[in-house]
């Protein structure tokens, strides 16, 4: 019965946001409307969903998503292409669980970890 999941993760600034998830990941803004405190942003089959929550403190945020990818090699160079900064721990690699991932952090510390199965 299940068909989609859409991730609400909380977010200090939209404008904020909404730059580098539009210019730097390169989401596209949908909905008919511009809602006060709050965004939605989608690439390709995926949508993901933002709270305003001013009062965050980004050390403390542990809001994570898992993206199915595929093509992720081309999809880890687009990053880098577009200077998007990776984890620190996350680049593209081969996990012993079958995946081939990697990780970045967005401005408010929600980890977004992309995953291709092998």
């Amino acid at each position: 019965m299940l068909t989609t999941i859409h991730p609400k993760l909380p977010m200090r600034d939209k404008s904020v946001t909404k730059n580098y998830y539009l210019n730097m990941l390169g989401f596209s803004e949908f909905g008919g409307q511009d809602y006060e405190g709050y965004l939605m942003v989608e690439k390709d089959n995926i949508q993901i969903h933002f709270f305003e929550f001013r009062a965050l403190d980004p050390k403390e945020n542990y809001g994570q998503v898992y993206i199915r990818a595929n093509e992720i090699e081309s999809l880890y160079q687009a990053m880098l292409n577009n200077n998007v900064n990776i984890h620190p721990a996350g680049q593209l690699q081969r996990k012993a669980w079958g995946q081939k991932e990697f990780s970045l952090l967005d401005p408010d510390n929600n980890l977004l970890t992309f995953g291709e199965q092998l």
